[in-house]
């Protein structure tokens, strides 16, 4: 009763449908939109480089590092007006917008506020790396910040130490942040349909729950040896404790 099925453990089986699972294409990624809090690393780079030292505050340290810290500090906060504060520049709204959006935003500013068109002003805007939250059946749980563009489920569950035999590999909980709130997305990783799912690619400040399977609330074991194990010592101490009953 409490053994686990082989194909509950299996990531990525092919669907009844399927006739070639190298013919599937994933799922394209929408644009991530900058939300509150989000922190933002902005370079702007020109050919007199000194002439826009202004507005690259960390230098070349930031590049250099992968604190947290530093980012936190040396980056660009999304206030709760959904604006940034850029020397020289003043305040920008960047809430909803994507971080191409905001390169043509500041570069436009740039030329029409400070420089000429011959300066070749350069912008770049990213994420000061990709944070989310992994809670339940891992081996890890716990705050990760990756620092790349685009992370999948299996990456962001790698980095949590992967989900163990107990762990419910069919329903993976994404909470999502939304600006009108928090959504709740259902993926289902035993399926390689799970690549076409818009929520294949996970987004900053997505939390990730792993439910247990209910072997593990039944506390039978997570194997067939384990399962066989746990009912024969319950069956040993049942038939100890009746023969005990019996002799008084």
């Amino acid at each position: 009763m409490g053994c686990v099925p082989l194909k509950e453990l299996v990531y990525l089986q092919p669907s009844e449908t399927a006739a070639d699972s190298i013919s599937k294409v994933v799922a394209s990624q929408s644009p991530y939109r900058i939300q509150l809090y989000d922190i933002l690393n902005i370079r702007v780079k020109a050919l007199d480089q000194d002439a826009v030292q202004i507005f690259n505050p960390v230098g070349n340290d930031l590049l250099e590092s992968n604190s947290e810290e530093r980012a936190y500090f040396d980056g660009f906060t999304v206030d709760l007006h959904g604006e940034i504060r850029v020397p020289a520049l003043g305040r920008i709204n960047v809430l909803g917008y994507t971080t191409e959006e905001i390169e043509k935003i500041l570069q436009k500013k740039l030329l029409e506020e400070q420089f000429k068109e011959t300066a070749n002003i350069f912008v770049t805007v990213k994420l000061t790396g990709l944070r989310y939250t992994v809670s339940g059946e891992v081996g890890s749980p716990g705050t990760n910040t990756l620092f790349q563009d685009r992370v999948n489920i299996f990456e962001a569950i790698a980095n949590a130490g992967e989900i163990p035999v107990t762990g419910n590999r069919k329903d993976i909980m994404i909470i999502r942040q939304y600006p009108q709130g928090q959504k709740i997305h259902h993926l289902d990783i035993t399926s390689e349909d799970v690549m076409n799912s818009p929520y294949y690619y996970i987004q900053p400040n997505d939390i990730i729950y792993v439910k247990p399977l209910p072997q593990k609330s039944w506390g039978t074991g997570e194997t067939g040896v384990q399962t066989i194990a746990t009912i024969a010592s319950i069956l040993t101490l049942g038939t100890t404790t009746l023969l005990l009953l019996d002799r008084l």
